[in-house]
């Protein structure tokens, strides 16, 4: 339908070291995940804080990295978990996705990491996967487990400021990524199984409604993390294809960013001084990788 965009080479921004990866254990989610292949780490879920530093999720590992804006990698979190998402509340507290525990959340200073919301009505999610904050505080995120199109039962969830949990969505096989538009009466959904790239338009009660295909992928896995800029234009990590895509604020591609090494190219967010760099986890190496992007990215959540 569209001619082929443009396409650039992101370049490594920063590499998790070897002494850092871990080869001597088993967990649950290697197993099944990765079908017991090693994996010293799998990244996602970058986001930065108010200083520059960026934070990214070692997801079978239950670790949380900071990397400095000069390249430097330390451990800040490691705990019984699955974290995936994570994105900071302008408190200066990191709230995560974790596929295993729920909703968590992150003193940056401390280390410590305690359960935010992890049992609605005594049941736990089928594995919380990403999250983004509206400008009110209320906190949108996907519950993706195993879904897909086997089982398209996967969850589009708010949880308002005051406590209350809405599902939004219930039959999204594997919702993924997620990014509101300025308006704050979009929301745009990664559905990676589906290969696409769903428009959640949102009613003033917050439910849906007319729910659509904004851009149909193909090939890799799928889409999965995203990131929007102050034009409107959303970034889209396109896992299994080692490339990631802007699309317009219309749906038409604008720019194919390729990874120099490896497929799983799996999440991304917009920093840098001016913020106009795109940082993507390519996730099987333990490599964040960065670009240089047409517009800055717009913070999903005021930190002022």
């Amino acid at each position: 339908m569209f001619a082929p965009p443009k396409a650039i080479e992101a370049e490594v921004f920063a590499r998790i070291p070897e002494s850092l990866g871990i080869t001597n254990r088993r967990v649950q989610w290697v197993d099944v995940q990765m079908h017991g292949a090693p994996c010293p780490t799998f990244l996602e879920g970058p986001s930065f804080d108010r200083d520059g530093n960026l934070f990214v999720t070692d997801i079978p590992w239950g670790r949380i990295f900071k990397i400095t804006p000069s390249g430097d990698v330390s451990v800040v979190a490691e705990y019984d978990g699955e974290p995936n998402g994570l994105k900071f509340h302008k408190d200066g507290r990191a709230f995560i996705a974790d596929h295993k525990q729920g909703i968590m959340v992150l003193d940056p200073c401390t280390g410590k990491v305690e359960p935010y919301f992890d049992r609605p009505m005594l049941q736990r999610f089928k594995g919380t996967n990403d999250l983004v904050f509206a400008s009110n505080g209320d906190l949108y995120f996907t519950d993706q487990g195993q879904t897909g199109l086997h089982d398209p039962s996967g969850r589009l969830y708010r949880l308002r400021t005051n406590g209350q949990l809405d599902c939004i969505l219930d039959n999204v096989p594997s919702p993924n990524g997620l990014v509101l538009n300025a308006d704050e009466n979009v929301i745009f959904l990664a559905v990676t199984r589906d290969n696409a790239i769903w428009r959640v338009p949102l009613m003033t009660d917050g439910t849906a409604s007319k729910v659509g295909v904004f851009v149909q992928m193909s090939g890799g896995a799928g889409p999965d993390g995203m990131a929007i800029d102050q034009q409107g234009n959303i970034a889209v990590c396109h896992a299994g294809f080692g490339a990631a895509w802007l699309f317009s604020a219309k749906g038409e591609p604008m720019l194919r960013i390729n990874a120099p090494q490896g497929l799983m190219t799996t999440n991304c967010a917009y920093g840098g001084p001016d913020g106009k760099r795109l940082f993507i986890t390519e996730s099987k190496t333990g490599t964040i990788l960065v670009a240089d992007m047409p517009a800055a990215g717009r913070a999903m959540y005021s930190h002022t």
